[in-house]
């Protein structure tokens, strides 16, 4: 019974060991893993772009204020704009 189940646990450890490798090899050594690099280095750029204020300078996420509409505002401007 236990020299079963130690077989079905490491047919499955071959399993998830070839699906990692065959991972590996489209990310690093095809074109396809270039561009979700390059997308992943991309989504990382935006996200420290919308932390910077043009006006105000750089701010951390939990000092933004997120509009209605989705958007997310340094909390200078959002003072700025709503009491004027």
């Amino acid at each position: 019974m236990t020299t079963i189940i130690l077989e079905g646990v490491l047919f499955v450890a071959l399993l998830a060991a070839i699906g990692t490798l065959f991972y590996l090899v489209i990310v690093y050594f095809t074109p396809v893993g270039v561009r979700l690099r390059q997308r992943q280095n991309r989504m990382r750029l935006d996200r420290a772009a919308e932390l910077v204020c043009p006006i105000h300078g750089p701010r951390s996420t939990t000092d933004l204020v997120r509009l209605t509409s989705g958007e997310l505002l340094c909390p200078d401007c959002y003072k700025e704009t709503v009491h004027g």
